[in-house]
C-alpha cells in the first residue's frame, strides 16, 4: 500500500475530522447527518493517521511529494 496523501492533505483532514466530531458531540449537528458527519470524522482521521485513501486510486490522484510516495 503506497502512501498517496501528503503531509497538507493529512492536518487538513485531521482537523476537519476534529472539528465535524466536535459539531456532532456538542449537539450542533444530530440526528442522521451528525452519525453521518462522525462517521465521515473517523475516516478522515484513519485515513490521515495512515496516510493512505482508497478514494484518490480510481482517480489517479496524490497529494504526496515524490520521495514520500515511495513507502
Amino acid at each position: 500500500m503506497k502512501t498517496n496523501v501528503g503531509t497538507t492533505d493529512r492536518v487538513v483532514r485531521i482537523l476537519l475530522a476534529f472539528v465535524l466530531a466536535g459539531l456532532y458531540f456538542t449537539g450542533t449537528i444530530s440526528g442522521t447527518i451528525g452519525i453521518i458527519a462522525l462517521i465521515l470524522a473517523i475516516v478522515l482521521v484513519i485515513t490521515g493517521l495512515v496516510g493512505f485513501c482508497p478514494l484518490y486510486l480510481p482517480c489517479r490522484i496524490n497529494t504526496c511529494k515524490k520521495e514520500q510516495s515511495n513507502n
